[in-house]
C-alpha cells in the first residue's frame, strides 16, 4: 500500500529552506485512498513513458498493479481526518471514486478483464460530477471520479464507441452547468458561488471547470465552450474584481507573496521570491487565517476575499494539484491560438 502522506510533526516556520528543516518528519500510515491514487497515476505513467523510457514505464505498471491489489485486499483503511498538525489531514472515507479512477486507468493501459468489471460495476461509471469541492466542480482532491471518465472519453482504448460517446456527453452536460454559472457572473467565471461563498482554493476549481469546458469544445466544436474555457483563464490572469493576476510574474499586477516556506522573500530578503507560473489558491470566503482577518477581509464579497501576503495561507496558498489545471488550460489556449493563426494565414 501507499503511505497517505509525509510531513513534519509540527508546522514548519516561515521562512525555512528544505536543507535547514530540522523538525522531525514522519510517514503517516498507509491508506486505501493513497494506494488507489498511486494505482491510477502510475497506470497513466506506464502509458506516457512507454516509448520514452520503457524500463521506467514497466516499473510504473508494476507499482500500479501492486497498489491496486493491495487496495483490493485492504479496502477500508481510511486516513484520519484529525491528523492535521504539521500538514493538512486529507481524510477521506469514500474511496469509490479513487477505485473507479484506478480501474479506468488500468483498463486503458492493460485492457485486462478484471479492471473492466470493476470499472463497470462502479456507481461512477462514465459519470461526471458537478458536486466535487462542495457543489462547484468536477474534480477535487477528495473526488476524483471525473478523472476516470475524462480518460475514458479521451484516451484510445477497447471501450465501445457508444460508451465513449456517453462519457463525452456527460462531460458536455457538466460543461453546460459551468457555462451557465459563467453567464450569470459579471466576470464570466465558471464557478457557482454556493451559498454566496467561494471556497478555499477557489482558483483551482475555476481552472478545473475550465478544463471541462475545453474538453466539451473539443468534442462538440461549439464556440461557446471555447469562450467559457478562455473566460476561466482570463479570470485567473486578471479579469477579476481584484484586477490582479493570480499567477506569479504574469500580468500587470501578479501575485507577489504566495504562502510558501522557501519562496519567502517577503518574510526574509535572503530567501528567493517565487518563480514565474505559480497560481494562488485565491479568494476564500472563510477568511481562515489571522493575516487575512487582520487585513479586514471579514464580510468580503466572494471574489474579493483575498490577501496577497505570505502569511495568508487560506487565500494565498499554492499547491501542485492547483498548478496542474493551469498548465493544462494554458496549453489548450496556446493550441487554439495556433490553430486560429494557421487558419488566418491559410486565408491570405
Amino acid at each position: 500500500m501507499a503511505h497517505h502522506k509525509i510531513h513534519d510533526e509540527t508546522w514548519t516556520p516561515i521562512p525555512t529552506a528544505p536543507h535547514s528543516d530540522n523538525t522531525r518528519r514522519f510517514l503517516r500510515p498507509p491508506s486505501t485512498a493513497a494506494s488507489l491514487n498511486l494505482a491510477a497515476a502510475a497506470a497513466q505513467c506506464a502509458r506516457v513513458f512507454k516509448k520514452i523510457d520503457p524500463e521506467f514505464s514497466s516499473r510504473c505498471l508494476v507499482s500500479s498493479e501492486r497498489a491496486w491489489q493491495a487496495a483490493e485486499l485492504h479496502p477500508h483503511i481510511y486516513a484520519s481526518g484529525e491528523d492535521r498538525e504539521g500538514g493538512g489531514p486529507y481524510g477521506d472515507t469514500d474511496v469509490t471514486d479513487e477505485r473507479y479512477w484506478a480501474a479506468a486507468e488500468l483498463f486503458i493501459t492493460t485492457g485486462a478483464a478484471h479492471y473492466v468489471k470493476s470499472m463497470r460495476q462502479s456507481p461512477h461509471y462514465l459519470k461526471v460530477p458537478t458536486q466535487a469541492g462542495g457543489g462547484i466542480a468536477s474534480f477535487s482532491w477528495s473526488n476524483v471520479a471525473g478523472c476516470g471518465t475524462v480518460s475514458l472519453a479521451t484516451v484510445p482504448s477497447n471501450l465501445s464507441r457508444s460508451d465513449v460517446e456517453y462519457a463525452r456527453s456527460n462531460l458536455v452536460i457538466a460543461a453546460k452547468y459551468f457555462l451557465d454559472a459563467s453567464m450569470r457572473s459579471g466576470y464570466r467565471v465558471p464557478l457557482p458561488a454556493v451559498g454566496g461563498r467561494y471556497p478555499w482554493g477557489s482558483n483551482s476549481f475555476v481552472l478545473n471547470n475550465g478544463v471541462v469546458l475545453a474538453l466539451a469544445h473539443d468534442f462538440t466544436k461549439q464556440r461557446n465552450f471555447l469562450e467559457g474555457a478562455i473566460d476561466a483563464l482570463n479570470y485567473i490572469l486578471g479579469r477579476n474584481p481584484m484586477a490582479k493576476s493570480y499567477v506569479t510574474l504574469f500580468g500587470t499586477r501578479p501575485v507577489e507573496n504566495p504562502h510558501h516556506r522557501f519562496w519567502a522573500c517577503q518574510a526574509n530578503s535572503q530567501f528567493p521570491c517565487p518563480p514565474p507560473g505559480i497560481v494562488s489558491g485565491g479568494p476564500n470566503s472563510g477568511v481562515e487565517d489571522p493575516a487575512a482577518k487582520a487585513a479586514g477581509l471579514g464580510g468580503c464579497a466572494p471574489q474579493k476575499c483575498y490577501f496577497d501576503n505570505i502569511e495568508s495561507w487560506s487565500t494565498n496558498e499554492v499547491a501542485i494539484n492547483w498548478n496542474a489545471p493551469l498548465a493544462w488550460l494554458a496549453a489548450f489556449a496556446d493550441e487554439k491560438a495556433q490553430e486560429s493563426s494557421a487558419r488566418v494565414h491559410a486565408q491570405r
